[in-house]
């Protein structure tokens, strides 16, 4: 027997469906926009760009007809006790079938892609949409903008381009009114009633004195010799999408770039995303950096500081201590760190695999690190083909 389940709203059905829908296209989105990042050339190009994402195709769940072949029961899962979520069902995957293996042609069709285009402003808030920043206190001092101007009525004496004429003839309407009213004025006798001085309305305008809170962030970038050239590529991509990001998020905020090998240095934007270098590497020279200008500049108590840090993790044996002893330095002043590590995968198969982790890891920053992991510090990892 049928048992039919009854709605007894007039609310839209089909809400949750969409719903639920664009939450996949969205996740779809996310798990393509890394390799847009990393081939894409988008660095120094406007927010406004359009950039074309491949995304997998959406099918929707549909019953099928299996062939039922020796009573097997297709469809149904193993044992009596089905679980909410549980796959039935599903056919094992044969090599040599659909797309095939790497440099062997296969004999089914491949997997449905679509492409979807947006701009860099909208890659970017999807890409650091869960980076979750921490929301900017307010500090000691602020700064006062008295650049934007807010109107604030009207008042009856101003400059002439400000005159306002729709309020200017309600106010003749209304003394109109009051002279007729009054009898000092017969509306049928067809004498004019002039305008009068005092009609006169014009707009207000006034300086605004905005509160805005004190933020800086440090972009600080390894570009040794260790960092090849698709790692830089890769490493100043994601700079430039979070930089991106950080000025449509917050109006007012100061951004310093410091690039460092052995040595670190103040840069501009141009140099930070141009400027090739080489050399060895001493993560600690560019944390120093930072921790210098901070001194000199950025007192903790009067800005939120962010500090963003992104390196391949191989960094001078000697020196490790002293970039860890930074770190903790820089994560007690910071309202929030980010370390970003860059490896390459040679091959899916490699990059699937949880030795290739252990590998990728195991002379890098990154164990070290997870040490010091807490809500104030993340850390993150880009992986990038050479080959």
């Amino acid at each position: 027997m049928s048992t039919f389940k009854e709605h007894k709203t007039i609310a839209d059905r089909a809400a949750s469906d969409r719903s639920r829908h664009r939450k996949k296209v969205e996740k779809a989105i996310k798990e393509s926009i890394k390799d847009v990042v990393a081939e894409e050339s988008i660095i120094g190009q406007s927010g406004k760009k359009k950039v074309r994402i491949p995304i997998k195709g959406i099918k929707e769940h549909q019953f099928v007809y299996g062939n039922n072949e020796n009573n097997k029961r297709v469809g149904s899962a193993q044992g009596k006790k089905v679980q909410q979520g549980q796959r039935i069902g599903k056919a094992n995957p044969r090599r040599g079938q659909g797309q095939g293996e790497p440099g062997k042609p296969g004999n089914k069709p491949g997997e449905e892609m679509y492409e979807i285009e947006m701009s860099l402003e909208e890659l970017a808030e999807y890409l650091f949409s869960d980076l979750n920043l921490p929301e900017l206190e307010k500090k000691q001092f602020k700064f006062i903008t008295e650049e934007k101007m807010k109107r604030k009525g009207k008042r009856p004496y101003g400059i002439r381009p400000r005159l306002s004429k729709k309020e200017t003839i309600k106010q003749k309407i209304r003394r109109k009114k009051a002279a007729i009213k009054a009898g000092s004025h017969d509306p049928e006798s067809g004498e004019r009633f002039p305008f009068h001085e005092s009609d006169l309305r014009y707009k207000h305008i006034a300086p605004v004195q905005k509160e805005n809170t004190t933020a800086v962030i440090f972009f600080v970038m390894d570009v040794s010799g260790s960092m090849t050239k698709s790692k830089k590529f890769l490493a100043r991509s994601f700079f430039f999408l979070l930089y991106q990001f950080l000025n449509h998020k917050y109006s007012s905020v100061d951004v310093v770039f410091v690039s460092h090998t052995t040595d670190a240095n103040e840069v501009n934007e141009e140099q930070f995303f141009t400027r090739a270098t080489g050399g060895g590497t001493m993560a600690s020279s560019g944390l120093q950096k930072v921790k210098d200008i901070i001194d000199k500049r950025y007192h903790p108590n009067n800005w939120n500081i962010y500090t963003f840090y992104c390196g391949d993790g191989e960094n001078w044996g000697s020196d490790n201590d002293k970039t860890m002893d930074l770190f903790n330095e820089l994560k007690e002043i910071n309202q929030m760190m980010c370390y970003t590590e860059i490896g390459e995968a040679p091959d899916s198969r490699r990059l699937n695999s949880l030795s290739f982790f252990a590998e990728f890891s195991e002379n890098s920053l990154w164990n070290r690190v997870e040490t010091i992991m807490d809500k104030t510090f993340k850390r993150n990892r880009l992986v990038t083909h050479d080959n």
